[in-house]
């Protein structure tokens, strides 16, 4: 059975590279009908919080990629790594290390200043004839991995092809702290053989470990899965995406008022695509994935078109879902919908005109509240002249005992004529007056949801 996982580290927020990755490992194990593996990373114990936990749980749920089995903690399993780490040194694939942390500053200080890649020298690692001293008192030893003196690791990579890489360019890891903790590429695996991973789908950022995981596999005479590394996520200047400069928390993106599924459709196509297929549902995206088809080069985030995918799921979304997503938003505003019109048939209304939640939400307000308009827009717009019209157009309005968009819509005309002008100056005045903007869905349908009482009490009260 095909196996994959997910291994975030709760060192911060859901990264959105993160999130492509669980993607992509999803996708591959709902393709092929296997199961997909949440494993919370959290052997740093010093930066690891419950925090960040939380956020990641949270944001796989945001986005709505399930998991089968998990989360498991690795925090949790010491016992078990312990217990291997034991084995490797049974075996002779490890051993203890006693340097202390000045002897390693000061062999690194050496290598650099003689213009040397920084490595452990090795001091420690039994070899045949080699004398080692006593240990020294007092230092309490690490266990390094007896890393291979020569050959070559390789690799075929189901994203970046073959790849090989010297046992001569590794150290010999480090496996376990003086304290006993076991570290982070230890870890990786023994959970990725106990747990059976099939394909290991990651950043491309983990290459330089694949090599040192796969000899201790090998030393464990366990079974290597198919590694596959995605391509960084870059920003629009090339860059790689930072904190500072971009938004790459998932959170950020559901306060941008970003919809999942619009979310996922858009990483779906950062380094894989279909054809000219822009536009899909996750059961369609889970049909047509293949790890063949992910590119090996890096893709560049592109903002307006993750806006360009939003807009199109928000004209698809069920009013009864975007009401329940743009409520919480007014009311942070300060907004009472209760006092106004259904704030489903106001989206119904609105939703054609936005790209995201939050600007949805914006256009929502003049619908529960009189919008100051802009001081431009005023004098443009509403002259004495235009002012004394706007109070005949009431008039009209009171009169109506049909208050509907039709109704409404049927006094513009004869009005316009009498008046002798077009209807823009009608139209313009008349959303300023109500709405405090210019720029607002067909006016008749706006005055219709508004209603009758607050449409006459707002260009009553304008300028008073």
């Amino acid at each position: 059975m095909i196996r994959t996982r997910f291994a975030p580290s709760p060192t911060g927020f859901l990264h959105i590279g993160g999130v492509r990755t669980a993607l992509f490992s999803w996708a591959f194990a709902r393709k092929n009908k296997g199961s997909f593996v949440l494993r919370i990373e959290d052997t740093d114990l010093e930066r690891s919080t419950p925090e960040s936990v939380k956020a990641i749980l949270d944001g796989m749920h945001w986005v709505g990629l399930d998991y089968d089995e998990g989360p498991f903690y690795q925090t949790q399993r010491f016992d078990r790594y312990k217990a291997v780490i034991r084995q490797l040194l049974d075996a002779g694939h490890a051993y203890l290390c006693y340097c202390s942390r000045e002897e390693l500053e000061a062999l690194r200080a050496g290598q650099e200043e003689r213009g040397e890649k920084p490595r452990y020298d090795r001091r420690w690692r039994p070899e045949e004839g080699k004398v080692l001293p006593p240990p020294p008192a007092g230092v309490e030893p690490v266990v390094r991995f007896r890393t291979p003196l020569s050959g070559v690791v390789a690799w075929e990579d189901a994203v970046k092809g073959r790849i090989e890489i010297s046992n001569e360019e590794l150290d010999d890891l480090i496996i376990a702290r003086p304290d006993g903790s076991p570290t982070y590429n230890f870890c990786v695996v023994v959970d990725d053989w106990d747990m059976q991973i099939t394909h290991v789908i990651r950043g491309d950022d983990h290459v330089n470990n694949t090599p040192r995981q796969i000899n201790i596999l090998q030393a464990l005479g366990a079974p290597l899965p198919v590694y596959g590394h995605l391509p960084m996520i870059l920003n629009a200047d090339g860059q790689k995406m930072s904190k500072r400069r971009d938004a790459v928390s998932v959170v950020d993106y559901a306060e941008r008022g970003i919809l999942p599924e619009a979310l996922l459709n858009y990483l779906a196509r950062l380094g894989w695509g279909h054809g000219d297929d822009e536009l899909f549902d996750m059961a369609q995206f889970v049909e047509w994935f293949d790890l063949d088809a992910v590119s090996s080069s890096p893709s560049r985030f592109d903002g307006e078109k993750l806006l360009w995918l939003n807009a199109q799921y928000l004209k698809s979304a069920s009013l009864d879902r975007l009401a329940g997503l743009v409520a919480p938003r007014l009311a942070a505003a300060g907004i009472d919908t209760a006092a106004g019109p259904a704030l489903g048939e106001v989206i119904a209304l609105l939703r054609e005109r936005v790209q995201d939640l939050n600007a949805l939400a914006l256009e929502c307000d003049y619908f529960y509240r009189r919008r100051t308009p802009d001081e431009a827009e005023v004098a443009k717009h509403l002259g004495d002249e235009s002012r004394a019209r706007m109070a005949r157009f009431a008039e009209r309005l009171a009169a109506l005992d049909d208050w509907s968009a039709a109704s409404i819509h049927e006094l513009f005309k004869p009005f316009c004529s009498e008046e002798g002008i077009k209807m823009g100056l009608l139209g313009m005045p008349l959303r300023i007056l109500v709405c405090g903007t210019a720029h607002t869905p067909s006016v008749d349908a706006v005055l219709a949801l508004i209603g009758k009482q607050q449409v006459l009490e707002r260009m009553a009260a304008f300028g008073s």
